[in-house]
């Protein structure tokens, strides 16, 4: 599976071309999967660019996402820089009043529990967020429903190419248990971001890629859409 991850945490500042209106979402979506994308993770934003679960912000940019892109599941955020405090976050999901497919979890942050257990009893997919160098498998991994997430994100943060190859090595390793019943999408940021993409494709994992993960092609050139990296992927 492909997927795109449109804008991230990024701001316009990073990137003059980076989709925050619903509008510039839903047209980054739609050239994404005419390029080859089948599933889309994004996160909403205030007018001001900064990340909000924010249930009026979640339905619009769900609802224009999925208008522009019907049948491709769409999914968000929870991360806690959007609203620090879990139960807040909880509050802001039981809130939701257009529901995403799916919406990831990083499971390194307080009240991951907690966020999760208001997505399934909302009926909304779980992307579990393990990121490298953090405690996130170990905790995710003791969780009694880790078995009902939709898939496993395992994230490299590491940006170097050689030290993410083995941080990616480490992290599967600890995952092999939730690999053993649960789809994984590996991914890098970054300088990682293309060395990360190829060994997952070699691995036989779901990929990502999007200018939340990347800016340039893999030749280094800007890239100008997330169209155009969803291209590159080949």
């Amino acid at each position: 599976m492909l997927q795109v991850c449109p804008n991230g945490a990024r701001t316009r500042a990073e990137c003059a071309h980076l989709p925050v209106r619903p509008e510039e979402l839903a047209a980054a979506a739609r050239g994404a999967v005419a390029a080859g994308a089948r599933d889309v993770h994004l996160h909403p934003k205030r007018a001001d660019g900064a990340d909000t679960l924010d249930p009026a912000v979640v339905a619009a940019a769900v609802s224009a996402v999925r208008a522009a892109v019907p049948g491709i599941p769409v999914g968000v955020t929870t991360g806690a820089w959007a609203t620090p405090d879990a139960a807040a976050r909880a509050a802001q999901v039981r809130a939701w009043t257009v529901l995403p497919d799916h919406a990831s979890v990083n499971w390194h942050e307080d009240g991951a529990e907690e966020v999760a257990t208001a997505l399934l009893d909302r009926g909304i997919g779980i992307e579990a967020g393990i990121y490298s160098g953090t405690d996130a498998a170990r905790r995710f991994l003791a969780w009694p429903e880790s078995h009902r997430v939709l898939r496993v994100l395992a994230e490299i943060t590491e940006t170097a190419p050689r030290d993410a190859a083995r941080a990616a090595d480490d992290l599967l390793a600890e995952l092999e248990p939730a690999a053993a019943i649960t789809p994984v999408l590996l991914h890098g940021e970054n300088g990682s971001a293309w060395p990360v993409l190829r060994l997952a494709v070699s691995l036989d994992l779901d990929i990502r890629i999007g200018l939340e993960d990347i800016l340039h092609l893999p030749d280094g050139r800007p890239a100008a859409s997330n169209a155009e990296l969803i291209r590159a992927v080949g």
